[in-house]
Parts: structure tokens; C-alpha cells; sequence
């Protein structure tokens, strides 16, 4: 695969403050190869689709959030700490800066969903969710509360990506990989106000485990116009890391070498 973007600079860890902290869990990344035209009117003109092997790619992604808190707090027990999954693409601007599109997310805490809408700009839907681990399986249950859109998942976890590149005694993508493209996204995109805006997290590069999808059943891509009629085409694992969040900086109308000089988070 020959690619042209920079995917390791946005792995680097941003020289500003931590906003806040999050610790994510047992993610299970699924996903399905689209064409590009299919995404195209969803996403913001000012984005382009990131592709690989000359396709876009469409994720759903469901975890675990735990010790959800800002910079100058600690966790709080009931309110930090619930399961969460995303829909998702990905793109990049102008070029450079690759990173996540959401479609929509569903989480488990009111307030989580509340405050990420209103600061965040992104489209957080409330839904009563569970995460059960039994050895090697795990069981991922979402019913939005408004609308009854559902999203349940079986999953057998397997062993080291034997694809990766060893850090310690995990196994981890390696660049140029799709796993790679898939997974490391250190960069999101917001909108907000009419206005576009990035934002960055900061972790360890994840742990990866193959998976084997043993039942899936969802209304969450219908639910945001995304008519994909095939099964998933690839399936991975990772137990988690640690995450730093920064905060939000405007970039709709800032030039590609302003983006380069800002440091300063202005959300």
C-alpha cells in the first residue's frame, strides 16, 4: 500500500495539558469495507474520506469507559465508569491529520451523553448497556432509551495479533497494516455550532487480539443512514489502554500551516 499521509506524528503526545482522563476497555473493534460514495454525503465537505486499499471503511465499536474524569477531579464511583460504542469512518484534512469521523455514539450515563453533546459537538445517544466477560467470551447489550435502536454483540477473543510487532509481551499494529489504519486513530472530528474543530487523545498503542464475531445483531447503522446489507469483514480485539483527551481546536477555517503553529487548544 503505497500512503502518502504522516500516521505516526498525531501518535505523539501533544505538548499542552491533559484536559481529562479515561481508561477504555475491552474494545472490540468490528468493521466493513465501503465505497467511498456511500459516505460522501454524511460527511463535512471540508473532510476527506480516508481510504485504504482504495476503500473507505465503516467501524462500530464497542467498550468500556472507566475513571472518566477532568484534569483537576478525580473519578467519581456510579458516574465514571459505563460502557459506550461508537459508529464510525475516517478522514483526514487537507491531507494530513488522520482521524475518526463519528457517526453517532451510545453511552450508558445521561450526564456523559449531555456534556459531550453540548461541548463536544458530537452525537451522543443515551441507551442502557452492559459488558459481560465470561473467560474468553464477552457479550456487548445496548437499547438506546428514546428510540429502542439496539445493538447486541458475541465475541470470542483469540490469541496475539500474529500480524503485529511485539511491545513488551502484547502484540500491537503495524504500520502500514490495515490493523494499523483501523485502530490507531489518535485524532477526531467535530462540528460544532457550524463550525469544524479537532480534537486529540493520547495513549500507548493498543494491544490487539484476534477475534472471532459470534453473533451480531444492530439497528445503530440504519439508524444513521448507513445501509451496509454485508456481514463484517474483519474483527479485533484489544483489552485497553490508558487515554489522556486534549481539548478542541477550531480548524474549519484555519490554513494547513496555521495548524501547524497551533498550540494553544482554543475550543
Amino acid at each position: 500500500m503505497t500512503d502518502s499521509l504522516d500516521r505516526i506524528s498525531p501518535s505523539q503526545r501533544p505538548p499542552t495539558a491533559a484536559a481529562g482522563y479515561h481508561t477504555w476497555s475491552d474494545l472490540l473493534f468490528v468493521h466493513w469495507r465501503v465505497p467511498v460514495s456511500v459516505l460522501r454525503p454524511l460527511i463535512p465537505a471540508e473532510l476527506t474520506i480516508d481510504t485504504y486499499d482504495g476503500t473507505a471503511w465503516l467501524g462500530l465499536v464497542p467498550f468500556r469507559m472507566f475513571g472518566v474524569r477532568p484534569w483537576w477531579s478525580c473519578s467519581v464511583w456510579g458516574i465514571s465508569d459505563f460502557p459506550e460504542t461508537n459508529v464510525r469512518t475516517y478522514v483526514h484534512f487537507q491531507g494530513r491529520d488522520p482521524g475518526v469521523w463519528f457517526f453517532s455514539l451510545d453511552a450508558a450515563k445521561l450526564l456523559a451523553v449531555t456534556l459531550a453533546r453540548w461541548g463536544w459537538g458530537l452525537n451522543y445517544h443515551w441507551a442502557r448497556m452492559s459488558v459481560q466477560r465470561e473467560g474468553t467470551r464477552i457479550a456487548y447489550r445496548s437499547r438506546r432509551v428514546m428510540s429502542g435502536v439496539m445493538c447486541d454483540a458475541d465475541v470470542e477473543i483469540g490469541e496475539g495479533l500474529s500480524s503485529g510487532v511485539a511491545l513488551g509481551d502484547t502484540m500491537v499494529a503495524r504500520p502500514g497494516t490495515l490493523e494499523h489504519f483501523l485502530v490507531e486513530r489518535y485524532l477526531l472530528y467535530a462540528r460544532r455550532n457550524g463550525k469544524l474543530y479537532q480534537g486529540q487523545v493520547h495513549h500507548r498503542p493498543y494491544p490487539l487480539r484476534s477475534a472471532s464475531l459470534l453473533n451480531l445483531n444492530q439497528g445503530l447503522l440504519a439508524a444513521n443512514q448507513l445501509n451496509v446489507a454485508d456481514d463484517p469483514c474483519h474483527v479485533i480485539y484489544s483489552p485497553g489502554v490508558q487515554v489522556e483527551v486534549f481539548n478542541l481546536s477550531r480548524i474549519a477555517d484555519i490554513t494547513p500551516l496555521a495548524l501547524t503553529l497551533a498550540t494553544d487548544g482554543e475550543a
